[in-house]
């Protein structure tokens, strides 16, 4: 888990904003009609040509020319494909906004006339088809955008802005990369970290969460050795896919059974691997698992469980030695830092309505967090908010609380998901705007009464 977001806040922090500050960012927003256009497009080009984890060599290109337009000191190659961009506009606060590139292996279903019929390779060296199915196609356009409509306001605003096109976020490996790559080295050290993610509520949606907004994640991959034979003859083998099948159906007793109500946590069965025709019993089984968790006694608790149901399922079925149970990829829960979310929400509140307050942490999860984390100093603040895509004719067609709509339809990494462009794109332009200069707007208010 990382370790606790203590602030960086400067003497001129508020909670509240100054009216000053109020309509500096009110004419920086009156200008969003002028990039409305490019993000449009760029949306519909990255969801029309998604690129897998670690392969994002087209987009990374894409955001690095369009920073180079708008004045940016840009930095390629971070951590892999990752970009970056830096606006130095005077003395101030450095404001990192952070957007991800990454599409998923998933074949996409929605029926958009841009729809994407991109195929990749998995790690794994499969060919598979390549989805944007989390939106962030949609957190590239807006960052882009957002970058943009900034620039073109440098009269506006005074400190430094740092653009993060971050790559490889769906193997948890990309913020990870950046950072051991010198990522600040290289830039700037931030003062807050700004960012937002895609969710299934109403387009304009701003939804935000102090502390706790995302879960922690950790992949675990598991191997469970058998006999191999022909499948007319079973009882001569040792069968890999029976002891697996039972594994699967006993690790559903973990959260429901051993942690009981009062803890969150979610353990899926997300692939099975094992064979590779009918009449023949193969030798071995792999499982891989997704772990979530809010914090790390518990998800020590779980991958305890999960090695002794594995080993218990495999010494059950006469298996020839143990399994190998492996923890792979993970990263820690997403905390939001409280004064960092108040001084945003001061902003957005007036200026955009349609900001909600998370009941709950959601069990997705995000490394954004990890970019918060560098390896000498203190946690760098984070904001980091929901962003609503479905449009209304969508929407109207659930009924109940909007927590209730969330779920009524296609959620995230279905092969179903995708964002209303408007007014999504719009409102993530706007939302990224407008938390950036709630912090670079109210120094440049400090600097212009220390001058005088």
């Amino acid at each position: 888990m990382a370790a606790p977001q203590t602030s960086h806040a400067r003497p001129s922090d508020s909670a509240g904003a100054a009216p000053g500050t109020l309509d500096d960012i009110r004419r920086v927003l009156a200008d969003v009609e002028t990039v409305v256009e490019n993000v449009e497009a760029l949306y519909y080009d990255f969801h029309e040509h998604p690129e897998l984890s670690h392969h994002e060599v087209r987009t990374a290109a894409i955001v690095a020319e369009h920073l180079r337009r708008c004045g940016f000191q840009v930095v390629t190659g971070v951590g892999g494909h990752g970009v970056a961009g830096i606006l130095r506009n005077g003395d101030g606060s450095v404001v990192a906004m952070r957007g991800d590139m990454d599409a998923l292996p998933v074949e996409e279903k929605t029926g958009l006339k841009y729809a994407s019929v991109a195929r990749g390779v998995d790690p794994h060296g499969n060919d598979v088809p390549v989805m944007h199915a989390c939106g962030h196609d949609v957190h590239t356009a807006c960052l882009v955008g957002a970058a943009e409509l900034l620039a073109k306001n440098r009269d506006a605003w005074s400190g430094t802005l740092l653009v993060i096109a971050q790559p490889a976020e769906e193997a948890v490996s990309g913020a990870r990369s950046m950072m051991a790559d010198g990522l600040y080295e290289r830039t700037a050290m931030p003062d807050v970290l700004i960012g937002q993610h895609l969710a299934p509520a109403r387009a304009g949606m701003v939804i935000h969460r102090a502390g706790a907004l995302m879960a922690g994640a950790m992949n675990v991959n598991v191997e469970i050795p058998g006999v191999g034979g022909h499948g007319s003859q079973p009882q001569l083998t040792v069968d890999p896919i029976v002891i697996a099948s039972s594994a699967v159906v006993r690790l559903q007793t973990i959260v429901s059974r051993e942690l009981g109500p009062y803890i969150p946590a979610v353990v899926t069965v997300g692939a099975f691997h094992a064979g590779t025709r009918g009449n023949i019993i193969p030798d071995r089984a792999k499982l891989e698992l997704s772990v979530r968790t809010f914090d790390a006694n518990t998800g020590d608790r779980v991958l305890a469980a999960i090695e002794r149901i594995v080993k218990a399922e495999c010494m059950a079925g006469r298996a020839p030695r143990d399994p190998s149970v492996e923890k792979a990829e993970s990263v820690p829960p997403l905390i939001n830092d409280a004064e960092a979310v108040a001084r945003v929400r001061a902003i957005q509140e007036p200026l955009l309505g349609d900001v909600f307050t998370a009941p709950f942490a959601v069990t997705g999860s995000e490394d954004v967090g990890l970019l918060a984390v560098p390896e000498d100093g203190p946690s760098i603040p984070v904001a980091f908010w929901l962003l609503g895509g479905v449009g209304r004719e969508r929407w109207d067609r659930f009924e109940g609380p909007w927590i209730q709509r969330m779920q009524a339809g296609p959620g995230n990494h279905s092969p179903f998901f995708y964002a209303d462009p408007q007014p999504t794109l719009r409102r993530g332009v706007e939302a990224m705007v407008s938390a950036a200069l709630a912090y670079l707007c109210g120094d440049r208010e400090a600097a212009t009464r220390a001058d005088a």
